[in-house]
């Protein structure tokens, strides 16, 4: 360790460019990460943040809110399987609202619209105001980003291409369903957006598009073989059948997988040159009497400590480039992924300097030193 400091001290430019290109590939890395957390985060926020262990849709729905159209008589078939702690009825629209009537586009703000029971599980803690209550008339929770388009507690909210009106009663944070607001209101206000129409409803009576489940220890299989026409699946699968999930998941998670893989390569390149240009100086050292084992943990402790200084430079720079991002960028920075990907990084980093090790372990002293041809 020794040595590395030294020679770090030394070669300070040579090694402050290294690191530099270091901390940029983790810089990226990160707000990567960033980016594609908070994309997920709007997709499914209220999906996630729902204290439920499953969700129960219409058979063939492929785990998709819009394709699941249940009777709310069911739930009480569902409370009574076995390891079922509670059950929740929900369901999801999207719409778009105004303060006033208007044929003005730019006034009006696209939300999802959710139904839920009063006082169930599924109900997010408000943050401001109170929450549903059945005896107000046409009460609704929003998402605090709606603050930002200028809705206050107490306003009455028109629902576009309906005779709805409801009205904010109070604020609930990160609640995002569909990268959009959520307006948490009762079933009975979602049922008469959504099945306005005569007939939408398919017949189906008090209907739902899902029936949340708690309890850890539910087995799904048991719930489809004694209920006719549901299936049953985790809240995760639920989250990955939002439209839209998988896909942005998918690709971002791509490209920071290559993002490593180069990361690897250019690391590895850049230490195996160095050991090129030392090796009259490691056939010296050779000379005297140094075993490989000290110069190879000389090289893995040198480049140990210039990663590790470069990673966290690049993870303060992540969190400062995102005190800067606008507000509404979808930038959510999950400190355990941060560290995930941080740890990630030292040890790509340490095994491609294992490459110049195993080239120092072939040199000859005397031809190193230009004693024999």
């Amino acid at each position: 360790m020794f040595l590395a400091l030294k020679e770090l001290r030394h070669a300070k430019l040579r090694f402050t460019m290294i690191g530099a290109i270091i901390m940029l590939i983790a810089w990226l890395v990160f707000i990567l990460s960033g980016l594609g957390n908070g994309l997920s985060t709007l997709s499914a926020a209220t999906l996630k943040n729902m204290n439920a262990d499953y969700v129960v849709y219409e058979k063939g729905a492929g785990a998709s809110f819009n394709k699941s159209l249940l009777s709310a008589s069911l739930e009480e078939d569902v409370a009574k399987q076995d390891h079922v702690e509670g059950t929740a009825l929900f369901g999801a629209a999207t719409a778009s609202i105004s303060q006033e009537e208007t044929d003005e586009s730019e006034d009006k703000t696209d939300v999802a619209i959710l139904g839920i029971d009063p006082g169930s599980f599924i109900e997010p803690e408000v943050i401001e105001g109170s929450g549903l209550d059945s005896s107000i008339e046409n009460g609704v929770l929003a998402n605090e980003t709606l603050k930002d388009k200028g809705y206050q507690i107490g306003d009455e909210v028109v629902i576009d291409s309906s005779t709805e009106t409801v009205k904010i009663i109070g604020f609930v944070e990160n609640e995002t369903f569909n990268h959009l607001p959520v307006l948490f209101g009762t079933l009975e206000q979602w049922r008469a957006y959504q099945f306005a129409a005569p007939g939408s409803n398919n017949g189906i009576e008090d209907v739902v598009n899902a029936i949340a489940v708690q309890g850890e220890d539910v087995d799904p299989a048991v719930i489809d073989k004694h209920i006719d026409g549901v299936e049953t699946v985790t809240k995760a699968k639920a989250v990955q059948g939002m439209p839209g999930y998988t896909a942005e998941n998918g690709t971002i998670m791509m490209m920071l997988a290559f993002l490593v893989v180069i990361s690897a390569f250019v690391i590895a390149v850049f230490f195996y040159v160095l050991t090129i240009q030392k090796t009259n100086q490691f056939g010296v050292m050779k000379a005297i009497g140094a075993s490989n084992g000290f110069i190879a943990k000389t090289i893995v402790s040198q480049v140990f400590v210039l990663s590790f200084i470069s990673i966290l430079i690049g993870i303060g720079l992540t969190y400062l480039t995102a005190m800067a991002f606008p507000e509404g960028m979808p930038f959510t920075l999950d400190g355990k992924m941060v560290i995930i990907y941080a740890i990630l990084l030292l040890v790509i980093s340490v095994l491609s300097s294992l490459i110049s090790v195993r080239r120092i372990t072939k040199i000859d002293p005397l031809t190193a030193l230009g004693r024999v041809e």
